[in-house]
C-alpha cells in the first residue's frame, strides 16, 4: 500500500464528527526531502499518516493543523531553511530550501472528493489532476484551498468553474508535469497549484518461482499493483502468491487473451524456461510497454531475440535496445532478496529517466527542475474582463 492509499484509508477511518486536517507540499525551491504533492493527514487526536519531510517540520505542521481544525480555514505556511543560523526552528537543518505547505480542514466535501480522486487513481490506469488555489491577492471572490478535480474517467468536479482551468488540468495530465500558475484577474490575482496524480505502477511478472516472492513483497511495499503469471499453470501458485494483487494461471500461448497488458505496464520475464520465455517474448516485443526486462545471461536473451528474428521481420538491434537484459542494476546481488532489490531499483530508475548511478557522482541537484514563464491573454475564471496569465511551470 502506497502513501496515498494509506492516507485515503486513514481518512475513511475517521469517526463521524471527528476533526482532521490535510497538509500538502505545494511548492519547493532548492533542496527538500519531499516534492510537491506530498501529503500528511492529521487527526485531532494527533494521529498522522504520511510525511512531508524527514521529520524537519512535521511538529510545527501538526501544531498549525490544530488551529486550522479549530478555525475551519485553510492556511499556507512557508518553511525557509536557507538561513545561515545554526538553529532553524530549533533543529539546525541547513537544507537550503524553501517549502510551502497548504494546511486545510479535512472534514469538508472538497477533501472527500479529493480522497475519492486519490482512490480512483490508485485503481485506474489513467492519471487524474487537481487545481488548488494556494495564494489570493486583492479583492478576489475565492479563497485558499478552493479547488477543481479532474478524475481519471474525464469527469470534473470543484469550485473553479472556468473551462480554462480544466484545460490546464488536461494539459498537465498529458505532459505528466505539475505546475504553479498565476492568474491575473479582476481586482487581484491567484496562484493555483496544478498537480498530476499518477495511477499505481502496474507490474506483471511472468514466472512463479520462489525468486519472484521477494519482488512481489518489495513492489507491494512500494504500493505497486502486482500480477504474477504462472506459465506452468500450477494451482499451488494461487496460495504461494496470495500477497500479489492478481495471480493468473496462463499457458505461454494464451498471454494476449488472458493478461491485461497496457501501455504503462512493467513486465519482467522470470519463467526459468527458455521455450516459455520465447513464446511470451514473441507476444510482448511488439507491445509499447513501459518496461520489459528478462532474467538470465545476456547471451540467452540475444539467442531469444535472434530466434524470433529468424521467423519474422523483427529488428534485432531495436529489440535488444528495448529489452533490459540481464534485468536489474549492478549491485552485486546474490540472494533472491538482493536480486529483487536490483530489479525493482532498475525499474524505478527507468520510470524516472535516471541511470541508477550513485547520487554522490550526480552533477547538479538530486531533483531536476526548471521553470518557464508563459503569458497568455486567454480569459481565466468567470470574470467579465480580459486577463493575462503568468505561468511558472516547474518540471520535477
Amino acid at each position: 500500500m502506497n502513501e496515498a492509499q494509506m492516507i485515503v484509508e486513514a481518512f475513511r477511518r475517521l469517526e463521524p464528527g471527528q476533526r482532521a486536517a490535510l497538509a500538502t507540499v505545494v511548492s519547493v525551491e532548492g533542496s527538500s526531502y519531499r516534492r510537491p504533492g506530498a501529503r500528511m493527514l492529521i487527526s485531532e487526536t494527533g494521529e498522522t499518516t504520511g510525511i512531508l519531510s524527514a521529520g524537519c517540520f512535521e511538529q510545527d505542521v501538526c501544531e498549525r493543523a490544530a488551529k486550522v481544525m479549530s478555525k475551519g480555514e485553510a492556511i499556507l505556511v512557508e518553511y525557509d531553511t536557507n538561513s545561515d543560523d545554526d538553529i532553524v526552528w530549533g533543529l539546525g537543518l541547513g537544507c537550503k530550501g524553501v517549502v510551502q505547505v497548504l494546511i486545510e480542514p479535512a472534514t469538508n466535501e472538497r477533501i472527500a472528493s479529493l480522497m475519492q480522486l486519490l482512490g480512483e487513481c490508485s485503481e485506474s490506469s489513467t492519471a487524474g489532476a487537481i487545481a488548488t488555489v494556494i495564494r489570493v491577492e486583492g479583492d478576489v471572490d475565492t479563497r485558499i484551498g478552493t479547488s477543481a478535480l479532474l478524475f481519471p474517467d474525464g469527469t470534473v468536479d470543484g469550485e473553479l468553474v472556468s473551462g480554462s482551468i480544466f484545460d490546464d488540468l488536461s494539459e498537465a495530465v498529458a505532459l505528466a508535469t505539475g505546475s504553479i500558475k498565476r492568474y491575473e484577474i479582476a481586482n487581484g490575482s491567484v496562484d493555483v497549484f496544478l498537480e498530476v496524480v499518477q495511477p499505481r505502477v502496474r507490474l506483471v511478472v511472468f514466472g512463479a518461482g520462489f525468486d519472484v516472492l521477494p519482488i512481489v513483497d518489495l513492489a507491494g511495499n512500494l504500493g505497486w499493483h502486482t500480477t504474477v503469471v504462472d506459465t506452468r499453470a500450477r494451482a499451488s501458485s494461487l496460495e504461494r502468491f496470495r500477497k500479489a494483487d492478481a495471480v493468473l494461471l496462463c499457458r505461454p500461448e494464451d498471454v494476449m487473451s488472458q493478461v491485461n497488458l497496457l501501455e504503462r505496464t512493467i513486465v519482467v520475464l522470470m519463467t526459468h524456461n527458455y521455450l516459455h520465455d520465447l513464446e511470451v517474448m514473441r507476444q510482448l516485443l511488439p507491445l509499447p510497454l513501459r518496461y520489459l526486462g528478462c532474467l538470465g545471461p545476456r547471451r540467452r536473451t540475444e539467442r531469444l531475440v535472434m530466434e524470433l528474428a529468424a521467423e519474422d521481420t523483427l529488428n534485432v538491434g531495436a529489440a535488444l535496445r528495448r529489452l533490459h537484459a540481464p534485468v536489474g542494476l549492478d549491485i552485486g546481488a546474490e540472494t533472491p532478496e538482493e536480486i529483487a532489490l536490483s530489479i525493482v531499483s532498475e525499474i524505478k530508475a527507468v520510470m524516472s529517466a535516471r541511470t541508477g548511478t550513485k547520487l554522490s557522482e550526480r552533477e547538479g541537484t538530486i531533483h531536476e527542475s526548471f521553470c518557464t514563464i508563459e503569458t497568455s491573454l486567454v480569459p481565466r475564471f468567470s470574470v467579465p474582463v480580459a486577463q493575462m496569465e503568468v505561468s511558472i511551470a516547474c518540471k520535477v
